[in-house]
């Protein structure tokens, strides 16, 4: 029988003494919640020590990053690669254990996490990716997807709202595979919460629909484990189990008090707490029985050999589908992606149709959508604005009494296997099975679909997608930070890009939101001026299988702009119109105009205002300078040569294009109004006019 009491104080011993060796960390959550990971890492998680990535292992989500020791802690026992060279080297540069866990640097870490309550948002949407891939892949004898997903949180994680919008939508969704453990330690930087935090966090998540066990003692590994054997057995709702614990456990003097959250305990405490553990190994010394029983690199190569068992079975009697689930499980495209995208560029070209970004954002999403079922959209309640539903995309919705995902859509049965598959003969042909919903209806909860986008993403299996309005990216701001920060595929769609939503006023009207996105490290911004651009952004979004996508679409309709080529528009800015298309083919180039969305149309009329006065420019569309930084310097003098003066013009705050190196920029560095788009175009400044008379005045220097 494995020596728990043993287990929890390894993981209390390397906690504190990698803080103290740091100077830095946290040490009271991974001692107090040591006895809950004896718990769950020793007795109920499925995982392989030696494959982090294998498809069915369950997810385990450290919501409370700070605790980040806890988690480096049991992955070095139970044998990933993290040896303890780098649990000595917590929080020194290029370690493989930052302050906080990162995706992609640890080996078994699923998720960076430190922003409080974004960890178990993110742990909502890998549930949410479990059930739906359930629904959809697995078949009778064969399921192939059959996963849990935990968490741990703690009291900031529930005081952020977030958590909130997130644990609603759980139960909501019915996540019986979600389980959630609470550290109830009653304590936070400030000290004892409860002048500041009086929530019935039970009576809380039971009216969310979750299933609440406890409160029980979190210090306890057997009872721990007792409520997870019963959290499994719940077949409709998420569970919470409340585990009330001592922060800093073990430590004589810090225990349970604000000191043992932040800061290193000190020497001299930290020889009393080796005392009182009973633990009189040197810092970083671990016994071999602890390891020992730690160790789960035997086990984790029986789980994940037979879920491969049981995936070639389930490969010979449905073949398509599991290639199809292997792709997906990739992040690759189909194979005729490339084609879709070809046809729907060029489509669009063709019909130039003169309509909203938000329009085209949706005639685009048609094309995909349909090409690709791991498209997995939705909106914070507004769908009507946003358009982000297609006909290939039903709406989500699960069984009110059974929690099961409500399949709408019937499809025909597989055909037949071809002469090229006679290997295959004999298999079971597949039985008539019904399409998933594909469109989330998030609520007004902009920050929780962010977060729980992200948490899909992570999963696998779906290219997820939202909308809400570009000025409520705001709210969401932070979830879509940590996607570039995780180099992760996330869309966001944002319509209602600037002051021409017209009278919903200042409070609706996005001004300083392009710039403030543009400046987030990874994330492509892309603001397209036509139905072509559009769809040329929303091929490249779902090519970037390294970093999220924000679309920043109109709510007023947009001409379409002609143009010979479209092959430099993935580039993020092209030639879009010289002065020959205007009349004036001899006179020299004078100056630049440089657009982006709706405004392309304003530089297109400018520059017949100013070939009247025989005034040469070019026009540039500039739909995404984020990829256009990106380009070589020789297509960068291409587009922008040095010697002409600039001049952008944007509906938005002008602080952004001066790195261009603009003579002038025809902007908004103020607030809004509330009046007719019309109106406001013209109270700003945003017409041919304004626009022209501005390059003379650029040009008069």
């Amino acid at each position: 029988m494995a020596n728990q009491a043993l287990m929890a104080n390894a993981i209390r011993a390397l906690a504190m003494d990698a803080v103290q060796q740091a100077n830095s960390g946290h040490p009271g959550a991974p001692m107090g919640m040591a006895d809950m990971a004896v718990a769950l890492w020793g007795e109920h998680l499925r995982y392989n020590p030696a494959n982090p990535h294998w498809f069915d292992r369950d997810r385990f989500v450290l919501s409370n990053g700070h605790a980040s020791m806890l988690l480096y802690s049991v992955l070095h026992l139970t044998g990933y690669d993290l040896p303890i060279s780098e649990l000595k080297n917590f929080r020194q540069l290029h370690s493989k254990t930052a302050g906080h866990p990162e995706v992609d640097v640890t080996p078994g870490v699923e998720t960076t996490t430190g922003p409080l309550g974004q960890g178990i948002t993110n742990a909502v949407g890998f549930a949410l990716a479990e059930k739906l891939l359930a629904a959809e892949f697995n078949r009778k004898d064969h399921a192939i997807v059959d996963h849990h997903t935990y968490a741990f949180l703690g009291d900031g994680c529930m005081m952020e709202g977030i958590s909130h919008e997130a644990c609603a939508l759980a139960g909501a969704w019915h996540l019986n595979k979600l389980i959630a453990l609470y550290d109830d330690n009653g304590i936070s930087i400030d000290g004892q919460v409860k002048p500041w935090f009086i929530d019935n966090t039970e009576e809380r998540f039971k009216a969310y629909g979750w299933n609440v066990i406890g409160p029980i003692d979190g210090n306890d590994a057997k009872d721990v484990s007792k409520a997870i054997a019963k959290a499994r057995k719940e077949d409709s709702k998420p569970t919470l189990i409340i585990c009330k614990t001592q922060i800093g456990k073990g430590s004589p003097n810090r225990a349970n008090t604000a000191k043992a959250h932040g800061e290193p305990l000190g020497a001299d405490e930290i020889a009393l707490t080796r005392a009182a553990l009973n633990w009189p190994y040197a810092a970083f010394e671990v016994p071999q029985e602890a390891y020992a029983d730690w160790n789960h690199k035997e086990e984790g190569a029986r789980a994940e050999a037979a879920w491969n068992d049981s995936f070639d079975a389930y490969a010979k009697a449905y073949p398509v589908l599991a290639a199809e689930f292997t792709r997906r499980m990739k992040g690759e495209l189909p194979k005729n992606f490339h084609q879709v995208a070809f046809d729907t560029v060029v489509a669009a070209h063709t019909k130039g149709e003169t309509v909203a970004s938000r329009k085209a954002s949706q005639l685009a999403l048609e094309a995909f959508t349909a090409a690709l079922p791991e498209m997995l959209g939705g909106s914070a309640d507004l769908t009507g604005s946003n358009l982000t539903n297609t006909k290939s995309t039903a709406a989500l919705r699960f069984d009110a009494k059974t929690g099961a995902v409500v399949q709408n859509a019937p499809v025909a049965t597989q055909p037949a296997q071809g002469a090229e598959d006679e290997a295959a003969q004999g298999a079971a042909v597949e039985p008539p099975h019904g399409e998933i919903g594909r469109h989330i209806n998030y609520g007004v909860r902009e920050f929780g679909m962010a977060a729980i986008m992200n948490g899909v993403a992570l999963h696998g299996g779906f290219i997820p997608y939202g909308g809400t309005f570009l000025t409520f990216s705001d709210y969401s701001r932070n979830a879509i930070r940590m996607a570039a920060l995780m180099k992760r595929r996330v869309v966001h769609v944002f319509t209602h890009d600037s002051i021409g939503l017209g009278e919903d006023g200042p409070t609706h009207q996005s001004i300083e939101h392009a710039a403030s996105l543009r400046l987030i490290p990874n994330l492509d911004v892309w603001r397209p001026g036509d139905t072509a651009e559009t769809a040329v952004a929303w091929a490249v979004a779902l090519q970037n299988q390294s970093r999220p996508t924000a679309l920043l679409l109109s709510r007023q309709n947009i001409a379409y702009a002609p143009k010979g080529d479209l092959g430099d528009i993935s580039r993020g800015a092209y030639v879009l119109s010289e002065p020959e298309a205007v009349g004036l083919k001899s006179k020299k180039t004078a100056a630049v105009i440089i657009a982006t969305g709706s405004e392309v149309q304003l530089a297109l009329a400018a520059q017949k205002l100013l070939a009247e006065k025989k005034i040469a420019v070019r026009v540039v569309s500039m739909p995404s300078t984020t990829t256009f930084d990106r380009q070589d310097v020789a297509y960068k003098k291409a587009v922008l040569p040095k010697k002409l003066p600039r001049i952008a013009v944007e509906m938005g705050c002008t602080g952004g294009w001066w790195k261009y190196g603009c003579a002038a920029v025809v902007g908004i560095d103020s607030y809004g109004e509330s009046a007719p788009a019309p109106a406001l175009f013209k109270h700003f400044g945003f017409t041919a006019e304004n626009v022209a008379a501005t390059v003379e005045a650029a040009l008069r220097g």
